[in-house]
């Protein structure tokens, strides 16, 4: 259970993150590159932040994770230029791929499809009897 100082310090980086991120794809001169910090998690230590990046297209995930991850260390000192006011010390930052999107999307293609198990009950007898 995050405390209120773990939430607030989560809700603070991933403001100043969506900034940071979009900033350099902006700067860049990227297109059609949307990178979106859907969740950030701190331990009760303070001392790292666990932060989720839904990132799109989805084919440029992988690559663009990888870049991030490589240039942790500046996104970190960015980060900490625009909190030292609010925050002693930056946690330090471990970037995953949220992949909650994905798995809404494969529900929404099974409930699409005809093995829809709301439609076809017999589906469900199917699961109940294997």
């Amino acid at each position: 259970m995050e405390t209120n100082r773990q939430k607030k310090i989560g809700g603070v980086i991933q403001k100043d993150l969506v900034d940071i991120l979009q900033g350099e794809v902006r700067k860049n001169g990227i297109n059609n590159l949307v990178i979106s910090v859907s969740k950030v998690s701190v331990t009760t230590d303070l001392s790292v932040a666990t932060v989720y990046l839904s990132i799109f297209p989805q084919e440029k995930a992988k690559e663009t994770l990888e870049g991030i991850k490589s240039n942790s260390t500046l996104i970190k000192h960015d980060l900490s230029q625009r909190v030292r006011l609010q925050l002693r010390r930056v946690p330090n930052l471990v970037f995953f791929i949220d992949d909650s999107l994905d798995y809404i999307e494969k529900i929404d293609n099974a409930l699409s499809n005809r093995e829809n198990p709301i439609e076809n009950r017999d589906l469900l007898e199917k699961r109940r009897k294997s």
